[in-house]
């Protein structure tokens, strides 16, 4: 369980939302067999598109990062409820690199910068809404940054973290969001670009003394007004009925050539691990009407 606490500031000229959901990495972590680096890149990932999907309006709305750096450890995607509630995965969980030179995980190595950051919203509509930008750095945050100032045209600063234990578990996770509206004059944004930048490390905050404190860092001095707090997860909607409709999406033919190997076929959620049985009649059933 995690939750998000979303505030205004400076008579609303700001919004900003903080994030607080370790236990939300560590379920990704346990489920995935994450390495170290892994864990912070896919953590990352899904902490900023909590932030992002818990302000979307509509109860069935989705929202998803993919991030595609030509790293080791191939695409890292999340994908978001509405509620802010979450699941993801990345191509090659095992994949690591050495710590850099300061003693980071270097989540910008393992991502790869050679890349884009792509965030789709589905809302509902014929078509899903996709902004792409290309990747400024790997590391996540930096890039949420740029795809939100370039494509959405939103003056906005991100952080996000992930504190891994020396027996791989985490011990703090969580980022923020602050966003400011069209006509914020240049002294209130330098405002909170000073308090960004005079904050304590994000994951020392967060594991030391929570979300609330890391939202007072960064509104200090700017009159921030609570609005909700809310409670997220780590949350897959997979279910037998959601595989047999990727299964038909396949076509007759690949159901037949499953079928024909004469034994069940299993077939696993790649978001939870949950895996499906499927006899050869079961498959033959789905096959769709040419």
């Amino acid at each position: 369980m995690g939750k998000i606490i979303r505030a205004v500031a400076a008579e609303d000229m700001i919004k900003t939302a903080v994030i607080s959901a370790p236990d939300m990495v560590e379920e990704a972590r346990t489920i995935h067999g994450l390495s170290a680096t892994a864990c912070a890149a896919l953590g990352r990932a899904l902490l900023g598109a909590s932030l992002l999907g818990n302000a979307m309006k509509g109860e069935k709305d989705t929202l998803t990062l993919r991030l595609n750096g030509g790293g080791p450890v191939g695409s890292v995607v999340a994908v978001s409820d509405s509620a802010g509630n979450v699941r993801g995965y990345v191509d090659e969980p095992k994949a690591d690199l050495p710590t850099r030179q300061d003693g980071k995980l270097d989540v910008g190595g393992l991502v790869g910068r050679d890349g884009t950051l792509t965030v789709s919203r589905d809302l509902g509509m014929k078509e899903p809404y996709i902004g792409s930008v290309s990747l400024v750095s790997g590391e996540i945050a930096e890039d949420l940054t740029a795809y939100l100032v370039e494509s959405e045209q939103i003056p906005s600063a991100c952080g996000l973290g992930v504190l891994v234990g020396t027996d791989h578990h985490i011990l703090a996770a969580g980022g923020f969001l602050v966003q400011l509206l069209p006509g914020a004059p240049d002294e209130l944004i330098q405002k909170i670009e000073d308090n960004i930048f005079m904050m304590d490390q994000l994951t020392t905050i967060l594991h030391e003394d929570g979300a609330e404190e890391v939202l007072r860092q960064i509104l200090r001095g700017l009159d921030p007004q609570i609005l909700d707090t809310d409670e997220v997860r780590y949350r897959c909607y997979c279910s037998r009925e959601r595989i047999e409709a990727a299964l038909q999406s396949a076509g007759n033919e690949t159901l037949q050539e499953l079928a024909g190997e004469g034994t069940e076929t299993e077939v696993s959620c790649q978001f939870c691990g949950k895996q499906y049985l499927f006899t050869p009649e079961e498959l033959l059933k789905l096959q769709t009407e040419t």
